[in-house]
């Protein structure tokens, strides 16, 4: 088929005729109105008495429509977008619904909801004396009727398409659910509800057949530019099409003007939140800035230091008990899906999956919401709010708690500084790189003054460098913090470095709670010992050695009883790597292929494959390396002595 060649890519005619056609139908009548259109006398029509206290009143009412629509609807489409409930459906029909019903109909139901004979008319006229009908409160209710749908659908798409994250993150930094609507919600979708203002203004400065319907054709009363329009045709239909036009243009200018935002796609200020490279520090703009003397939450603070044990009963998808004393900092680790973000979540009281029931020192918090449990939290991504500046951002958890402007700022200036993007303190979080945006979140939530700190892979956008200062940074903080933080982590250095505890997880469940040392030692999770870049065998015991789960067998210093389940751990520099069979002392002796070599540090790690058991990772020095040889696809032989593997019983 013949392809009409449209932005790079092939259009088939099949489709772009009947396309051009939609475009022909839709442009006809308004040409007509532009052909048909008076201009020597347009002047007089649009300034005759008539029409402008026509449109004196179109516009009274269609702004009051306007602001009913903001008070009632925004909350509904809030409603809508965020809350699950019983009837959502139902009820987003009913927003719906006058879109799509005849207008003379969706004034017969307000004249039999509202009129004097309504179900309410009634009651508003003996309660209040207010008579909808026939009056240009009657116009106001049936333009908000048929107009206020616009900003609903306009708002909920946009909100639904804003994630909860940045809401989450204000909870937790402990401002009140009103507070985050305010500060966060409605800042972030402003375009999208400037979207749907503008088209609920235009519907409603266009509403015809609810009106007349509804409150009739009273000039100065309730006869808008459009009943006026009707009134002309049948009088004078050069003034009409002069009216039209104005109509039309006034249409036209609003939907330029929105380009496509009433769609709800991503506002621009989510989409403009992709960082920018890691740039080079600003000269002087180290981890060390200067100390706070006695301002609220700012580091070196002289403020009491309060203590503040864990006690957490972790029930659901994840299923485990935490108990840790004032100043502890636990390593959350395991594989992807594990429940190591969920059992943040559940603390922080933001998920279904998983319930805590959770004390904090004294204090029971398990039925208070999240903005009131004291616990901060940094996600993944640092989740800054895009409309405010890294200053702004890291004052907000103390403005929240009721902390004056000034303090709030100042304590915030000094927490970025200690960080080392103090320099960037107006800067908005799409002008920084991913590491600055990261350390912005980390000195947001430890300028809150949290109970329980939860912290979310946060240096994971770090470069080395950065990640060592940061890292030596926010070990200095914690190590006078008076409450317990858990840090979720795939970096071995963070956990080793950072933690008090290793808190192992697997499906939700605890496999090990132990200090570093003696995870590090003994691992009990086959993931946790290659995280530690130890090689990790699972099997069971049996009368010749360690029969291997994925296949082969392991001979071992150790015995354990028959039918152990068992782990077997096997640090890469107990690995010999040969280009022919060994002699000697070793009991374990494969034949393989050199998969992979990799640098680490001063030394090259290597990834053997072998038929006979799993992979084996040895870590041998350069020279070894280049005497034997190796390369990708050479052959060698390996092996391990049996006092070399330390067995973990599972």
């Amino acid at each position: 088929m013949r392809r009409l060649r449209t932005g790079g890519t092939g259009a088939p005619v099949a489709l772009v005729l009947p396309a051009l056609l939609a475009v022909t139908f839709l442009l006809l009548p308004l040409l007509g109105v532009l052909v048909r259109t008076s201009w020597g006398e347009l002047g007089a029509h649009l300034t005759s008495p008539e029409v402008v206290q026509a449109l004196q009143l179109s516009l009274l009412v269609s702004f009051w429509a306007l602001g009913l629509s903001l008070l009632l609807g925004v909350p509904l489409a809030w409603l809508l977008a965020r809350v699950r409930f019983p009837g959502k459906t139902l009820v987003r029909s009913l927003v719906l619904l006058p879109m799509v019903l005849p207008p003379t109909v969706g004034g017969v139901a307000l004249l039999l909801g509202f009129g004097r004979r309504g179900l309410i008319g009634p009651w508003l006229e003996d309660t209040f004396g207010v008579t909808l009908p026939f009056h240009t409160s009657g116009a106001v209710v049936a333009a908000t009727f048929v107009a206020m749908p616009f900003l609903i659908i306009s708002l909920e798409g946009t909100l639904a398409g804003l994630r909860p994250a940045y809401e989450e993150t204000a909870a937790s930094l402990g401002a009140s659910p009103l507070r985050v609507f305010f500060t966060v919600t409605l800042p972030m979708v402003a375009p999208g509800l400037a979207a749907g203002a503008a088209l609920t203004w235009a519907r409603a400065l266009g509403e015809f057949g609810a009106t007349i319907t509804f409150a009739g054709n009273l000039p100065g009363t309730t006869q808008t530019l459009p009943l006026q329009v009707y009134l002309l045709l049948q009088n004078s239909p050069e003034a009409a099409t002069s009216v039209s036009l104005l109509l039309l243009a006034i249409a036209m200018a609003v939907l330029l003007g929105l380009r496509g935002r009433w769609t709800g796609a991503a506002t621009g200020r989510e989409r403009g939140s992709a960082r920018l490279p890691d740039a080079v520090e600003a000269p002087g703009a180290g981890p060390t800035g200067p100390l706070a003397s006695g301002i609220p939450g700012a580091p070196g603070a002289a403020v009491p230091r309060e203590r503040w044990p864990l006690r957490a009963d972790v029930s659901g998808f994840s299923r485990l008990t935490l108990d840790a004393g004032p100043g502890t900092t636990i390593a959350v680790v395991g594989p992807n899906g594990a429940g190591k973000t969920t059992l943040l979540r559940a603390l922080l009281g933001l998920t279904q999956r998983a319930h805590a029931r959770l004390r904090l020192g004294d204090l029971d918090v398990t039925s208070l919401p999240p903005h009131r449990r004291g616990v901060a939290w940094v996600p993944q991504d640092g989740a800054l709010f895009p409309h405010l500046s890294a200053l702004s951002n890291t004052a907000y958890g103390l403005r929240a708690g009721r902390v004056r402007r000034a303090e709030a700022r100042r304590a915030a200036q000094q927490w970025l500084d200690r960080l080392g993007v103090g320099h960037l303190a107006h800067h908005k979080p799409h002008q920084l790189s991913g590491g600055q945006a990261q350390r912005v979140a980390l000195a947001r939530a430890l300028a809150a003054r949290p109970r329980l700190l939860l912290l979310d892979e946060p240096l994971a956008a770090l470069d080395q460098t950065t990640r060592a200062r940061v890292r030596h940074t926010l070990r200095a903080h914690l190590d006078a913090f008076g409450g317990v933080c858990l840090i979720v982590t795939h970096d071995p250095v963070e956990a080793l470095s950072l933690a008090d505890r290793v808190l192992v997880l697997d499906e939700g469940r605890a496999l090990q709670d132990a200090p570093p040392a003696e995870v590090t030692r003994r691992p009990r999770s086959p993931w946790v010992a290659r995280m530690l870049g130890r090689n990790a065998w699972p099997g069971t015991f049996g009368p010749r050695g360690l029969d291997l789960a994925a296949g082969g067998r392991l001979v071992v210093a150790e015995p354990l009883a028959e039918g152990t389940a068992a782990l077997a751990v096997i640090a890469p520099e107990a690995v010999s790597v040969y280009r022919d069979r060994p002699g000697g002392s070793p009991r374990n002796v494969w034949p393989g292929t050199v998969r992979e070599i990799t640098a680490s540090g001063s030394r090259l790690r290597v990834l053997i494959g072998s038929h006979e058991v799993p992979d084996l990772v040895a870590e041998i020095t350069h020279e070894a390396a280049a005497e034997l040889g190796l390369a990708d696809g050479v052959a060698v032989w390996s092996s391990v002595k049996a006092t070399e593997v330390t067995l973990v019983t599972l």
